[in-house]
């Protein structure tokens, strides 16, 4: 009886140690894959490594094309259809090479324009039964109000910026745009005793037309170069704010601030 109640015993310890290690590895694997998931699930929070922003000019977000409005405009200016791109761009060639070369005047050719195609559709419009053809269709014209109220409201806006940064330059707040203003002036001054109104705004209208799509196309190797012009200018700038706008007297500060 006492060797039967031994071997039992022997049998519940090794039951119970066998147990014990079962639990252990159960434990063991839940820790483990606990362990596993607890680093799956961190491996999505861990923080993505930012692309470094790329430097553009005048802190531009947007590609070049939104830039000029997105729309039928901007098309031109960035010759996504040439055709018209060099149509605008030889018309406006051709009003240069007129006024600006051959002298011809804006009154005498709105005239010789206007008496040529009066002439024409007056006599074809009488002539029509003796040359067997039919008369011309001429359309009635009429221009759309909203256009001209949407021009003169956007040109008013502007104006009106316009008058409010020379009212802050004019009361001595602003001493920066002050100075950049005169810079300004002083450079067009200059442009003027080398070309007329005329010129200059052609020369403007062709830089528009060459300008932005060259950059557009080259704008990866442009913007370094400009990034580079930004840090040295803003170099001088500090230095120029170091020894010349820091010692302005404390009244002209103030007005500034």
């Amino acid at each position: 009886m006492a060797d039967q109640s031994e071997s039992a015993g022997s049998t519940v310890e090794h039951e119970k140690s066998l147990m014990e290690k079962i639990s252990e590895k159960i434990h063991d694997h839940n820790s483990s894959s606990s362990s596993s998931s607890d680093s799956d699930n961190e491996k999505p929070e861990s923080p993505k490594s930012e692309k470094p922003k790329v430097f553009r000019i005048f802190g531009r977000e947007k590609p070049v094309h939104h830039v000029f409005g997105g729309g039928k405009p901007a098309d031109v200016f960035l010759w996504r259809n040439k055709k018209v791109s060099a149509g605008v761009l030889g018309g406006a060639t051709a009003v240069w090479v007129l006024f600006e070369l051959l002298e011809y005047h804006l009154l005498t050719l709105v005239g010789h324009i206007l008496i040529g195609t009066l002439a024409v559709l007056f006599l074809w419009s009488n002539a029509h039964s003796f040359i067997h053809k039919t008369p011309p269709r001429i359309p009635e014209v009429h221009l759309p109000e909203e256009p001209f109220l949407q021009v003169a409201s956007e040109l008013r806006l502007q104006i009106n910026w316009a008058f409010a940064v020379l009212h802050d330059i004019a009361s001595g707040r602003e001493l920066k745009k002050f100075l950049i203003v005169i810079a300004g002036l002083w450079v067009l001054s200059i442009v003027g005793t080398w070309c007329n109104f005329l010129t200059l705004f052609y020369i403007s209208f062709v830089l528009l037309h060459t300008v932005p799509v060259i950059y557009e196309k080259y704008e990866d190797k442009i913007d370094p170069f400009a990034e580079k012009a930004t840090i040295e200018f803003k170099k001088h700038y500090a230095v120029f704010d170091a020894k010349v706008l820091s010692k302005i007297p404390q009244g002209l500060k103030n007005k500034r601030s």
